[in-house]
Parts: structure tokens; C-alpha cells; sequence
């Protein structure tokens, strides 16, 4: 038996609302009578799973990831050499190119740039795979390189060519990126001075300062020398491309339980406060129910309120596919994983406003919780680094 429900995003109202000021309007697109309804929501508790799908022919496409083996994120950490250089020890980099940053003249010399009235950063340009290597351990990574609290200087470097910042193209990256930099002052305690701006524009460098390290093996480098082992080992270990797929539907119908099934495959909605992670606050990850892909981590979760886990950002948004969601009345957005094409829930741009603004509302039935003491047994090892304290380089 299904049961139509009202889903994550209005119920999450509902239950901070005295019901005598809801609107008739907003009763009126329950399409039932609201005694009914209650009603229905009450069977709905008892059969432990609610379904939304009745209006899914209303769902589509928003805003996207549409990459499937390729994301690009521009790095500003003091001279482009060293900075370049260690992202490209990173196992998940795919290429990187220097050049500069959201200037304000065109074509850009490096001469002009170090005459500090061109407004560029020097800037890395890092293409990597985000199955292979998360968002959000990459930035991590960064941060291992810079002073964060510095202004216009990296080790030996001064001016506003070597300031620090991150440059996104895709605007769903700036709530992740906002989220790393708040983990980051949170653990050192002091204001960080790293840009998280949109990328205006970028010019690659002259030839010459392309690879540079790789060319003059002792040329200067403000990044100390140890980090580059740092960085080799660092992501050394993760699980190669294809290690992750998408379940036939007998498989998904024969190992997953009647809630995860309809859960993930039918888009229904399993009940606030009544499931397994509402309340589970221990260290680890969350991987998709389906195919066991990392989407989630302990450390972006919190306390909501609503009933269900509430997370402040995936592990990387390229994991994840939005979708728009008008059904019920309501307009939201609809999470579902990119590979597994699997239902997770929504996200409200109702969140946390120092750790980027955003709610992802998930349920339980479409997560697997993996505790840190089991990570590396089970072969997420190489996310252990993710559930630490950030930290910041020493220049």
C-alpha cells in the first residue's frame, strides 16, 4: 500500500508552524481534505515509507553537473610553480595549467602582472575526476600549501599577484568552497584570507613557466618539498574509475529492503524522526544505499530539526544530480546520485549560513553509514584524511 505524503520540504514547515496560520492556499494544494490528510500521514508513520511520486512527470532537469569524468577549479596560492607542481602529484589530477586570475587588462604579461596595476593572481588551472578524487579533498589538499591568514604574500612572495583564493565557473561549487573555508578558520581560529570568487577570467602564462618543476627540478619553489610527498600519498589509494556502478533493477529489488527500494527507485519519502540516521552523529561517511559511491560526511552534518539527516554539502557536488521537483504544489529541488540515479532527498537553500547557506534534507533509506573504524577495511581508506581537522600550511 502507498501513501501520499507531504514531503521533506513543506512537512519540514509544517512542523514549525502553529496550524491555525497555515494558509488556505497551502492547505488547498494537498489535493485532500487536511483531517484526511493527517490522517493519511499517520497511516503513512505506521507503514514506515510515504510515496511523492505521483507527480514525477513534472521533474527536470536543473542546473545540472553535467560532467560525468571531468571537473575544472582555478587555485591562487602564491607563485604558480610550486603550486603547480604539487597538484599535479595528486592521484585524480587529470592536467593542470598556470596562467592568471580575474584581472582587468587583456593577454596579460608576466611582466604586466608583476607590476601590480593588472589586478591578476598568479592561478593554476586543475582539471581532475571527481569519482577518483572528492571536491572536497582537494581543496583540503590546497589549503596544506598556503598560510591561509596571509594577504598578498606566499613564503617570498609579495604583492596581489600572490594572494590566495579559489575560482569557480559553476556557481553550485561556491556553497562547498564556502563550507572548507569556515572548517578551516573554525580549526585554526583566526579569519582566513583565501578569495572564493566566480572565475572572471583566466589567460594561461607564457610557455616557459608551464611545468616549470618538472623542467628545472631545483628551481624556487615557495611549497615546501615535503608537502609533494604529502600530496603523492594523500589520495594514493583511492578506488579507481568503474569500481562503482549502477545495479540492475532485479539486483536493487532482491538486496535492498521495501523502503530503500521504493526510497531510492520510486522517490518516496520514508518518514521524519523514524529512520536510521536522523539522529547518528558518529565519525564516518555516507555512501548511496545502491552503489556504495562516497556522497557524505560525518563532519557536514547537523542538527536540523526536521527529522531526517541533514547535511551541509556532499562530499563533491559533481556526485550529485539536482532536479527540479514542482510536484505537490510545491517548488523544490530533488538530490539524486549521479551514477546510481538514485532518490536522496532535497536541498533548501535554508542552511547554515557559515558553512555555505545550504540544507541537503536526505533520507536514511537511500544512505549507507559507514563508521570510521570500518572505513579502511571496507575500502574508503583513502577518505580517512577528510573526517580530520583541516589544516593549513607553515611558510
Amino acid at each position: 500500500m502507498h501513501l501520499l505524503y507531504k514531503a521533506h520540504g513543506e512537512f519540514c514547515h509544517l512542523l514549525r508552524l502553529n496550524i491555525s496560520s497555515i494558509k488556505p492556499s497551502i492547505i488547498q494544494t494537498m489535493r485532500t481534505p487536511f483531517r484526511l490528510l493527517v490522517a493519511v500521514a499517520a497511516l503513512g508513520l505506521a507503514f514506515g515509507l510515504t510515496l511523492t511520486a505521483c507527480a514525477r512527470t513534472q521533474h527536470n532537469l536543473k542546473n545540472t553537473n553535467t560532467m560525468n569524468d571531468t571537473a575544472t577549479l582555478y587555485f591562487a596560492g602564491g607563485c604558480f610553480w610550486g603550486t603547480e607542481h604539487f597538484f599535479k602529484q595528486i592521484n585524480g589530477v587529470l592536467d593542470t595549467r598556470v596562467g592568471y586570475a580575474n584581472g582587468h587588462v587583456e593577454n596579460p604579461t608576466y611582466e604586466q602582472v608583476c607590476g601590480h596595476q593588472t589586478g591578476f593572481a598568479e592561478t593554476v588551472e586543475v582539471k581532475y575526476d571527481p569519482q577518483r578524487l572528492p571536491l572536497t579533498l582537494l581543496v583540503q589538499l590546497f589549503f596544506r600549501t598556503i598560510d591561509p591568514t596571509s594577504v598578498n604574500r606566499q613564503g617570498g612572495d609579495v604583492g596581489p599577484q600572490y594572494r590566495t583564493g579559489i575560482y569557480y565557473t559553476d556557481p553550485a561549487l561556491r556553497p562547498l568552497l564556502v563550507a572548507e573555508k569556515a572548517k578551516l578558520a573554525a580549526a585554526i581560529g583566526r579569519p582566513v584570507a583565501v578569495e572564493v570568487e566566480p572565475l572572471h577570467n583566466f589567460y594561461a602564462a607564457e610557455d616557459y613557466h608551464q611545468d616549470y618543476l618538472d623542467v628545472h627540478p631545483g628551481g624556487y619553489c615557495h611549497v615546501p618539498s615535503a608537502l609533494f610527498e604529502e600530496a603523492r600519498r594523500a589520495n594514493a589509494d583511492a578506488l579507481q574509475k568503474n569500481t562503482y556502478r549502477k545495479p540492475t533493477d532485479e539486483e536493487l529489488r532482491r538486496r535492498l529492503t521495501d523502503v530503500q527500494y521504493a526510497v531510492t527507485q520510486k522517490a518516496a519519502t520514508e518518514p521524519p524522526h523514524q529512520n536510521a540516521y536522523d539522529k547518528e552523529f558518529r565519525p564516518g561517511i555516507y555512501v548511496d544505499i545502491t552503489t556504495g559511491e562516497p556522497l557524505f560526511l560525518s563532519t557536514d552534518k547537523f542538527e536540523s530539526g526536521c527529522g531526517w539527516p541533514a547535511f551541509s554539502k556532499p562530499i563533491d557536488p559533481h556526485l550529485l544530480d539536482n532536479l527540479t521537483d514542482n510536484s505537490h504544489g510545491m517548488h523544490r529541488t530533488e538530490v539524486r546520485s549521479k551514477l546510481g540515479g538514485a532518490h536522496l532527498g532535497h536541498v533548501f537553500n535554508d542552511g547554515p549560513k557559515a558553512t555555505g547557506g545550504l540544507r541537503y534534507c536526505i533520507n536514511s533509506a537511500s544512505l549507507r553509514f559507514v563508521p570510521k573504524a570500518d572505513m579502511e577495511r571496507e575500502g574508503y581508506g583513502a577518505l580517512l584524511p577528510l573526517l580530520e581537522t583541516p589544516k593549513a600550511g607553515q611558510h
